[in-house]
């Protein structure tokens, strides 16, 4: 089951998708920090925040599909619904797995490859802290 529409998704990969570069995000790696957070900080986190917008779209027609009254739920229950959403839900975690991961390099993939569960695991921990920061902006 797919979670947006054909042509919604369309419209919205013409509005914002247009080749965009990765933002250079500085000041994040120094000499202590070890190969995971290097490609973290400067692979994974310009990935997101260039895709921000896709994943707050994808995370809004998620809701509004399953039918989700986030709107009327407290700041906390907000934050406990986005938590169960992207540890339950494991089709809907793939599919934003799939729009930070489709973004790698050749090499930035095989990096990827060697350490997969660990930098799945800070992918979403870092997508599930942005839609937090970002739901009271949520249009549901």
């Amino acid at each position: 089951m797919l979670f947006y529409s054909k042509i919604s998704l369309s419209i919205f990969t013409l509005k914002f998708m247009k080749s965009r570069e990765r933002p250079i995000l500085s000041d994040l790696i120094n000499f202590r920090t070890s190969d995971i957070e290097k490609f973290q900080n400067k692979v994974i986190r310009p990935v997101i925040k260039m895709q921000h917008h896709l994943l707050i779209f994808l995370f809004e027609d998620y809701i509004k599909q399953m039918k989700i009254d986030f709107s009327n739920l407290n700041k906390e229950k907000q934050n406990e619904r986005i938590s169960i959403v992207l540890q339950k839900d494991i089709n809907f975690k793939n599919i934003l797995l799939g729009c930070i991961i489709g973004h790698f390099s050749s090499k930035e993939l095989i990096f990827f490859s060697n350490n997969s569960s660990d930098l799945k695991r800070r992918i979403i921990q870092i997508i599930k802290q942005r839609l937090q920061d970002f739901q009271s902006s949520l249009y549901l």
